[in-house]
């Protein structure tokens, strides 16, 4: 039985890196994979879907008006996949979400999905809001604050290194932009 799978973490916690070991391993065993990515994120240049440690991947790219349901079915009838595999999660919208469990009920098409679980406000993103209360299965990937504690809060920051406490939920970036943090700092950071 094919199950929807949730893997969230903190920034730098190895989702990516993560995702393309679990894709190596069906296409290493012969097994057709279809990979998605949020379209908002272009940082990967030509690989979509790329790692800090150097793994990168091509990927298909998702936006809000995309149906994955459809775009999934429709390749699998074309060549069966093993499995179908999403980076940037939180970026789903809760229909995509849906969509994803439905691939796994109705096609039987194990959806691992990896993703934030939470903003640089410590808000539940929609996408990951769903997945959370849906999936088969929920599991952790474990970030390094700097203290050594487990990372589990994104804090955005400025140019100068400075907490940055309002905007828009989505801006992109990699450690410019973001720090990996245990609550207790997250919330000396944002002096709550």
């Amino acid at each position: 039985m094919a199950k929807l799978y949730f893997y969230y973490a903190s920034m730098n916690a190895g989702k990516s890196t993560t995702l393309l070991q679990a894709d190596f391993n069906y296409r290493e065993r012969g097994m057709a994979t279809m990979l998605w990515t949020a379209a908002l994120d272009d940082r990967g240049g030509e690989h979509a879907i790329e790692s800090r440690i150097g793994l990168a991947a091509d990927a298909h790219r998702f936006d809000a008006a995309t149906d994955l349901w459809a775009r999934v079915t429709a390749a699998h009838a074309v060549q069966p996949l093993a499995c179908v595999l999403i980076d940037e999660a939180q970026f789903l919208s809760p229909q995509q979400a849906w969509q994803l469990a439905r691939l796994a009920d109705e096609a039987g098409i194990p959806v691992l999905c990896y993703g934030l679980r939470t903003d640089f406000q410590g808000e539940l993103f929609p996408g990951s809001a769903v997945l959370l209360g849906i999936a088969d299965a929920l599991v952790e990937l474990k970030g390094v604050c700097h203290c050594g504690r487990k990372a589990t809060m994104n804090l955005r920051v400025d140019e100068s290194g400075a907490a940055v406490k309002q905007g828009a939920q989505t801006e992109i970036g990699g450690n410019d932009r973001y720090v990996a943090l245990c609550r207790r700092h997250f919330s000396e950071a944002l002096g709550r």
